[in-house]
């Protein structure tokens, strides 16, 4: 892949170079009313391709820096998924629960006298 990577930029550059060695002539840009930039017709060029390529560049590295991202995060969720599986269970502990705490009584309560004391 990387031998077939090279080979293609090799290939553009060479490319580059003979419109370059065909095309070498002074054209002027009208920016603006008043401003004019005289310049070689290959700098327009590699201007124009590097204004076209480097956006799309970035998008693709941000693109590609968040699904590296979402791949780890989804791979670290399933190893320890994995790993939670192996675990004993925990009712197979030797440790007891402990129990539950007993109920109130009913003459834990209050009495209603106590509460009403206006009572004839």
């Amino acid at each position: 892949m990387q031998i077939v990577r090279t080979l293609v930029w090799a290939l553009i550059l060479f490319g580059l170079l003979a419109f370059s060695f065909f095309n070498w002539e002074s054209v002027e840009v009208t920016l603006w009313d008043n401003l004019v930039l005289e310049t070689k017709v290959p700098a327009l060029v590699i201007i124009s391709f590097l204004l076209g390529l480097l956006p799309m560049w970035a998008i693709h590295r941000g693109n590609s820096w968040r699904l590296n991202r979402r791949i780890a995060s989804l791979e670290n969720a399933a190893r320890s998924s994995a790993l939670a599986r192996h675990e004993p269970a925990a009712s197979a502990s030797p440790v007891a629960a402990p129990a539950p705490a007993p109920a109130p009584s009913p003459t834990d309560a209050p009495s209603t006298d106590t509460l009403n004391p206006t009572k004839d």
